[in-house]
């Protein structure tokens, strides 16, 4: 049954659950396809996670395997398409341990940077499996400065081809998701060599496995790279080259092509090729970070009103730990932060859609400040996320560290993010470029997007709050993050021009500002989160009760940020210390107002319990009996251990003959 302690948190919600799932869905519509495609999958064995915290390395690949398998199967049978409303929510409801990853990349590559008889010839065979595709970029040496590659690709007039090789050991690729076992071919990334003269890094689709029995092509050594601290199920994998031929038609060459004479020519815009990281990156911050969000929120508060420890008053029985305001603190922050960074999606996504319909259209000025954001986001939005997620583990005590709770699993594969898809802190600094120059731009009045506008309009000026309610004023507090922001962008743009006006070479002088440019640009993004929050709470329909507690979270996950930077917002005097007294006297009435709600706002994220696979984390809240049922699922529980045998037995013996 029903543990009573999280059932009573639900019969008290201030508001509609069932229409929070659905604005946070996008609608009824959508809620109900998204359960729809979680029930057939949940429902079929070959999906389930049952065994998955227990299996090996070799276990967990080929059960990823069989799944990506199946899922062709299941699509067909169910009538969903890689372009139907289904295909969004698969992934979430396999949560993530699925191969093939890399072949939608590879597909992605080849849809985004070839032409037309390039994709006509390799998307049929790839949509159809006929292929496995990975996608290789980073080396060795080299991952997120992609100038500096070192695989080579020669034309040879004579033969039409491109001659591949890996020149060196760090020039080897290194970490392509499913290419070392799985894949045939992969988007090789190279530098292109035409009569001896280097013309940049250039994608060329390569063959590596043979289609009849999956053997290593001619000049082709591959294999798997081991183990890495989560992603046991994916085959991240090397790559060496020997003189590896392919015809001249496979660099992909929707923007620049190799005439059969060696003519190079280009047309279109090189900054293309950043386009399929920034559609990655977008992806990536809803699937891999967000939902991860959520899931570790809905685990840690769940189980933070089931476990009881010590009492807050005398006489009484002992506490839910979410009635203490410490927990509350360090859990009703994440969740609000969950919150804001939905949000921020789906602003990052609009954002994304207009940039792609300009460039259908050949026109590539909006595409700077879709890097720029999509960059500086994907770097604030991991790293915020994974750090809150370690809070909930924490959060939970001992339990927490068990991979049983969910918790660890999430964890390890949410660090992975602030890696992956560029290094957070040079796509912060691409940021913080971009920021400069508009600003350098707004201050001598040029046009600059919207986004940036206010750069403009830097005023000295001071916070209008006069007692703590007014720290509840979306105005207000988003005023103080512009402010702090611009003051961060315009006084770091002020110290490189000092220094290069006292003749520190340009370059010297940014690696002098490094640290405050990050700084800056976290500032930024962090105040559009914001201001983006304040907006869509406006925005949202009165009835149901659902922007009164969407506006609560709001008010807290501005006012947490302000109240764990104060130093920033101090340093100017724009905030006064009785200011940040007031500040930090709403911040925490906020926590007792929205403790009411903890369970609903989570409810809200609508995981089934097959989807967190967490023993404290399920819906009916029996987390100690699940604790001892799950652990007796351990293989350590069911065979003899043959240590008793060799080591203990003679130990305990040999001992006892003394005795």
């Amino acid at each position: 049954g029903m543990n009573p302690d999280l059932a009573s948190e639900r019969q008290t919600a201030s508001f509609s659950v069932e229409k929070l799932t659905a604005r946070l869905d996008g609608g009824a519509e959508h809620t109900r396809i998204r359960r729809a495609v979680v029930e057939a999958i949940e429902c079929d064995p070959v999906f389930s996670r049952e065994n998955q915290y227990f299996q090996s390395q070799n276990e967990r690949y080929e059960a990823a395997v069989r799944k990506a398998v199946h899922l062709q199967k299941k699509m067909h049978e169910m009538g969903w398409t890689e372009d139907g409303p289904e295909f969004k929510y698969i992934y979430r409801a396999l949560s993530g341990d699925i191969a093939f990853l890399l072949h939608r990349i590879f597909m992605r590559s080849i849809s985004v940077l070839g032409s037309k008889q390039q994709i006509a010839k390799w998307i049929p065979l790839a949509t159809q499996y006929q292929l496995i595709g990975s996608y290789a970029q980073t080396e060795l040496g080299h991952g997120t400065y992609l100038q500096g590659l070192e695989t080579t690709a020669v034309f040879d007039i004579t033969t039409q081809e491109f001659i591949l090789n890996t020149p060196k050991i760090s020039a080897m690729k290194w970490w392509p998701g499913d290419m070392g076992r799985s894949a045939t071919h992969t988007v090789v990334f190279a530098q292109l060599y035409i009569h001896g003269k280097c013309y940049g890094v250039h994608p060329f689709i390569v063959q590596i496995r043979s289609l009849q029995d999956h053997s290593l092509c001619p000049g082709v050594t591959a294999g798997d790279i081991g183990p890495k601290m989560n992603f046991e199920h994916v085959d991240n994998g090397y790559l060496m080259l020997q003189n590896v031929r392919v015809p001249r038609e496979n660099m992909l060459n929707k923007f620049c092509e190799v005439q059969p004479d060696g003519t190079y020519a280009r047309w279109g815009s090189q900054k293309i090729n950043y386009f399929t990281m920034t559609t990655v990156r977008i992806s990536l911050i809803s699937d891999e970070v967000v939902i991860p969000l959520m899931k570790a929120c809905t685990i840690a508060i769940r189980y933070s009103v089931v476990r009881r420890q010590s009492k807050l008053k005398p006489g009484e029985q002992e506490a839910k730990i979410l009635d203490y305001q410490t927990q509350q603190e360090k859990l009703l922050p994440q969740l609000a932060a969950a919150y804001a960074f939905h949000f921020i999606n789906n602003y990052l996504q609009e954002l994304f859609d207009k940039v792609y319909r300009e460039i259908q259209r050949k026109k590539f000025d909006t595409l700077p400040e879709l890097h720029a954001f999509s960059s500086g986001f994907k770097a604030m939005v991991t790293q915020y996320c994974t750090s809150a997620v370690a809070i909930c583990l924490q959060a939970c005590g001992g339990h927490g560290y068990s991979l049983l709770s969910g918790l660890p699993s999430l964890y390890t594969k949410i660090v992975a993010s602030c890696i992956y898809e560029g290094e957070n802190t040079i796509l912060l600094l691409q940021t913080a470029r971009f920021l400069i120059k508009c600003f350098m731009a707004a201050s001598t009045g040029q046009p600059v997007p919207p986004s940036v506008t206010y750069l403009a309009a830097v005023k000295p000026g001071k916070c209008p709050a006069k007692n703590k309610l007014d720290f509840l004023s979306p105005d207000v507090y988003t005023e103080a993050y512009q402010h702090m922001a611009a003051r961060l962008i315009s006084s770091t743009a002020a110290k490189l021009q000092d220094l290069i006006q006292s003749g520190v070479k340009k370059t010297d002088a940014w690696n002098q500002c490094t640290v405050q440019l990050v700084q800056a640009a976290k500032a930024h993004c962090h105040y559009i989160t914001v201001k983006n929050f304040a907006e869509t709470v406006e925005k949202l329909e009165t009835k149901a009760g659902i922007q009164k507690i969407m506006k609560h979270l709001c008010d807290l996950f501005a006012l947490h940020g302000i109240f764990s930077n104060g130093g920033v917002f101090l340093h100017d005097g724009y905030i006064s210390g009785a200011q940040m007294d007031m500040v930090t006297a709403s911040y925490l009435d906020l926590l007792a107002v929205i403790r009411k709600d903890a369970v609903p706002l989570v409810d809200a994220f609508d995981f089934t319990d097959k989807s967190l696979n967490s023993a404290l984390g399920s819906y009916d809240g029996q987390v100690y009996q699940r604790l001892y049922e799950w652990a007796q699922k351990s293989p350590t529980n069911k065979q003899m251990s043959p240590a008793y045998e060799r080591y203990l037995k003679p130990l305990l013996h040999n001992t006892l003959s003394k005795l």
